[in-house]
């Protein structure tokens, strides 16, 4: 069965997230955005699980469905398509340790087939940390024996390192992380076999290091707001299932783990390097030149995610086996529709056509990955129609982001712009 997954999503327990991240609302989203299987998020939070305990039900071996599926619209007058929606058991687990000299700050996503691992899991893990504070919990535990623990306690479920190159909390990240898996995980480094590449990188710059061509590069959304569901995610060909969705991922082939869905990584909020503050936004090679320092204040730039992979990396162009999982770099649809219309992608008239796209077309990702460019051109407006065709080229205008701040992704130079609203929209 071919499906769309999103495994690393938040609740409302974890912090800065949205109060319409509880189940009803990622379960609307879902199926706006046409995602089949959600990561459930935070089951450590005691509150969450009992909540998740409450409200889901067995369905295919490993994963869960919404006992009442008469969630309310995400937006008002949205009519998605109805597809098979699913819930597996996730968490995302921040350990921070002091580690051959030096703190590490590292990120991970833990992957459950069933309630009573979860159980087990978290009577261990309340010894070590507090597990009411945030959905995402802060333990002061080496990864390595975190993995030990888990792997002692839930042999069928695995463990991904989260947005593994974000400078302050990730396996390579920058400011805190390692050189290689195995610096980090030691002897249990053949039980990861899967990398996510977070919002600021993608395969084509992760195939730049040999060291990580034994594993599968995924991708999900790290939502904090149901809207943000499938911001990125994974395309699979195989059962729909916990384990071989599990099998799948160890693959590392587009016949069972299609490839990911991603943002163009410019739009990332640390693909290049640079100080916020001061404005100052810089290329790899610019930043050595300056030996890191700004030029304003003198503090030390924040290393964003190309200089960090270009440190590691041992060729000059990527490689991909001729099986290699596919990807594919899109745009949020309400940002594409906000450029068309120019308008913020929250307000009223934006959500109003995006309402309108989603009921023409099915979902967000069938109009964006599937739908002929005749068609969309035919049935809602040229714009759009030239709008997708060009995201689906890689056909865009790039201003990367630096430090936290989110880079800006175009589709038409300003003078393409019709600037009258109801010409745009008109049918042709």
């Amino acid at each position: 069965m071919k499906y769309i997954a999103d495994f690393h999503t938040h609740s409302y327990f974890s912090r800065a997230t949205s109060k319409n991240s509880n189940l009803p609302g990622l379960f609307a989203w879902a199926r706006v955005k046409g995602i089949n299987v959600i990561g459930t998020g935070d089951f450590t939070h005691p509150d969450w699980l009992l909540c998740l305990k409450e409200n889901l039900i067995p369905a295919e071996p490993g994963l869960f469905r919404l006992k009442d599926e008469k969630a309310p619209d995400a937006l008002d007058g949205i009519e998605p398509l109805p597809i098979p929606t699913r819930f597996t058991l996730t968490s995302e687990i921040s350990c921070i340790y002091k580690k051959y000299n030096r703190v590490r700050k590292i990120h991970v996503i833990l992957h459950v087939p069933d309630f009573d691992s979860v159980e087990k899991l978290n009577k261990q893990l309340v010894l070590i940390g507090n597990l009411v504070s945030d959905g995402r919990p802060i333990l002061g535990l080496d990864v390595h024996d975190l993995l030990e623990i888990f792997l002692n306690i839930c042999p069928h479920g695995f463990m991904v390192p989260a947005h593994v190159w974000t400078p302050w909390f990730s396996l390579f990240g920058s400011k805190s992380g390692f050189d290689s898996v195995e610096e980090c995980f030691g002897d249990l480094s053949p039980y990861i076999f899967a990398l996510e590449t977070g919002l600021s990188s993608d395969p084509r710059m992760n195939r730049l290091i040999s060291a990580l061509d034994r594993f599968t590069l995924v991708s999900n959304s790290d939502c904090h707001s149901p809207s943000k569901l499938g911001r990125e995610a994974n395309l699979l060909d195989t059962g729909f299932d916990f384990f071989s969705m599990r099998d799948a991922l160890k693959s590392n082939n587009r016949n069972e783990f299609v490839g990911t869905i991603e943002f163009f990584p410019e739009e990332g909020k640390y693909h290049l390097d640079g100080h916020r503050k001061c404005n100052v936004c810089l290329k790899p090679d610019e930043t050595i030149k300056i030996k890191e320092i700004c030029p304003y204040c003198k503090m030390t730039v924040t290393k964003g995610v190309m200089s960090r992979v270009l440190e590691l990396a041992d060729r000059e162009v990527p490689s991909f086996t001729d099986n290699a999982p596919m990807y594919k770099c899109l745009i949020p649809l309400p940002e594409v529709l906000s450029e068309i219309i120019g308008k913020g992608p929250t307000t009223k008239t934006v959500l109003s056509e995006y309402c309108r796209v989603i009921n023409l077309f099915g979902s967000d990702f069938n109009l964006l990955l599937n739908v002929p460019v005749a068609e969309i051109k035919q049935r809602y407006s040229a714009k759009l129609g030239e709008a997708v065709k060009r995201v689906r080229k890689g056909d865009i205008i790039c201003e990367s982001g630096y430090d936290g701040k989110y880079g800006s992704i175009k589709v038409f130079r300003k003078e393409e712009l019709n600037p009258s609203y109801g010409q745009m929209l008109k049918f042709n």
